[in-house]
């Protein structure tokens, strides 16, 4: 792809976001919306493959979907009460139709069957993008009305999204599609909060952006796309190696890892509110997202291939390692034990 052609869509992706973050009407946020999914579409296509075009029309099938209710709902609710205003949306009609958008937007089960298909015809940094830039502007609107949503569908949603992210990556071998499952239980465990403390519900979007980014950067430094080339992964750079596995740990939110940080405030916050069955329900949703997690670490670090020739050791003779990838992996699994030095 060009590099004016790229930098113009990026350019794209970035104002759309800031339009839908900075805007306080419908109509604004929803045109930010349309701009985040045609600025990436052709990202997504410049592979010049069936599966990438296959995945760019779900993608953009499902996103025209959700603003299409998205804007319904907004027109119902100005209909209804003569404001185009994000925050005044107290209807329980088209709080119910934007609670479905947005969920479908972000790939909350149980509409969260396209995301890990159009994650599966994409290249790495792609995913990246659609894994952590793209959930900003439909989480900000999510945080937005938290306030006016419907709780208890939001909160059957949440439930099933931590249910689903963990089940569904237990017999996958692409990493794409298990980053994608990841991302469908990190966002049921946002989902559920969001109601109760916005602000742990942006805590989890922070840390979660934090361990996705570091992963898929180093995925793409390895180029492991399946789980055969990540168990040869340690052969190759024995640094990177320990560094995935520390944060695969941390995305399965094993202590005292950052990604237990988010899980314990959220579990401590749904029992001050007398949810002690559905905290049960999502802790014990959690260790299955910690099994997977948990033998891929064991295929990095317990396994080897049989040939262990010196000729594929590249750490011995470069450093596969960018300058961000370092901070993003201190940060994505030592964020919660360095946490009270930055707080003295």
């Amino acid at each position: 792809m060009s590099p004016y052609a790229l930098s113009m869509l990026m350019s794209s992706l970035a104002m759309g976001t800031i339009i839908t973050l900075s805007s306080t009407h419908w109509f604004l946020a929803w045109m930010g919306l349309e701009i985040n999914t045609l600025a990436i579409i052709p990202l997504m296509t410049k592979m010049h493959h069936p599966r990438a075009t296959e995945s760019a029309t779900k993608y953009f099938l499902t996103q025209a979907t959700a603003s299409a209710l998205l804007l319904f709902s907004a027109a119902m609710n100005a209909w209804m009460t003569g404001e185009w205003t994000i925050m005044n949306m107290n209807s329980y009609t088209p709080t119910t139709i934007l609670t479905v958008a947005l969920a479908i937007k972000l790939g909350i089960a149980p509409f969260h069957l396209w995301l890990p298909d159009v994650l599966q015809g994409l290249d790495m940094m792609t995913c990246l993008i659609l894994s952590t830039w793209q959930k900003l502007a439909p989480m900000a609107l999510l945080i937005l009305t938290s306030h006016q949503l419907n709780t208890n569908l939001l909160t059957l949603m949440a439930l099933a999204s931590a249910i689903m992210g963990g089940w569904g990556a237990l017999n996958q071998t692409q990493m794409r599609k298990i980053m994608a499952y990841s991302s469908i239980a990190h966002l049921g465990w946002m989902a559920l909060v969001i109601s109760f403390a916005p602000g742990l519900a942006l805590l989890n979007l922070m840390i979660y952006l934090l361990m996705t980014s570091s992963m898929f950067m180093m995925l793409m430094t390895l180029n492991a796309t399946n789980v055969n080339k990540l168990s040869i992964s340690w052969l190759k750079t024995p640094t990177l190696a320990a560094s995935m596995m520390a944060g695969l740990l941390s995305l399965g939110g094993l202590p005292p890892l950052s990604g237990f940080l988010p899980k314990w405030l959220i579990l401590q916050e749904m029992t001050k509110h007398h949810l002690g069955a559905l905290s049960a329900v999502m802790a014990l949703s959690a260790l299955l997202s910690l099994f997977f997690y948990l033998r891929l670490s064991y295929m990095i670090s317990m396994t080897s291939p049989p040939n262990t020739s010196n000729a594929n050791l590249a750490w011995r003779n470069k450093n596969n390692l960018s300058l961000i990838n370092p901070i993003l992996i201190v940060l994505s699994t030592m964020l919660m034990p360095i946490m009270p030095m930055l707080l003295m």
